[in-house]
């Protein structure tokens, strides 16, 4: 079993508790938009750091992340890409690539927006942590937390950091 840490477009910004939430995960997760490279680092030296590059991400981020990802973790392939859309409404070229890549987990960011929807159509879990930065919309900042077993994601957590303010 892996404990994964999700986490989106922190805009330059980490609460310091996500490394309380994160402390028995093996993995953490980005999905864009770390805003710059001392939250990148701060992953980074933490645990193992998984991510793709965002719309806001300049060449310091890029260099150290593509724009999309497709990975295994034990028997589970995992897809990743900061503007992806959601089951339904998927961003351009997005469902063409899933559906060639055959994912288990489909990871995105960009909305701000919290979710976690199968995709039926796809086979697929969509996960979206929303925005633990302190730039956007949302009202809270959020992250998640899983465990991937064999091929199968389970133990979903989603943990509100506190308003986007705060």
């Amino acid at each position: 079993m892996t404990r994964i840490g999700l986490i989106s477009d922190t805009h330059g910004w980490l609460d310091e508790q996500v490394f309380t939430y994160f402390e028995e995960c093996d993995a953490i997760w980005h999905a864009g938009d770390f805003g710059s490279l001392e939250v990148l680092e701060a992953l980074a030296k933490f645990r193992p750091l998984r991510g793709v590059y965002g719309n806001i991400d300049g060449q310091n981020i890029r260099q150290h992340f593509p724009e999309r990802s497709r990975f295994q973790i034990e028997d589970a392939t995992i897809c990743m890409q900061h503007i992806g859309g959601y089951p339904g409404r998927y961003a351009p070229g997005v469902k063409a690539w899933l559906t060639d890549r055959k994912p288990t987990i489909f990871v995105s960011g960009h909305s701000h927006i919290l979710k976690a929807q199968f995709d039926q159509q796809l086979n697929c879990l969509h996960l979206n942590p929303g925005a633990a930065g302190r730039h956007g919309w949302q009202q809270v900042r959020t992250i998640m937390r899983f465990t991937i077993d064999g091929a199968k994601p389970k133990d979903l957590e989603v943990i509100e950091l506190g308003k986007r303010g705060g």
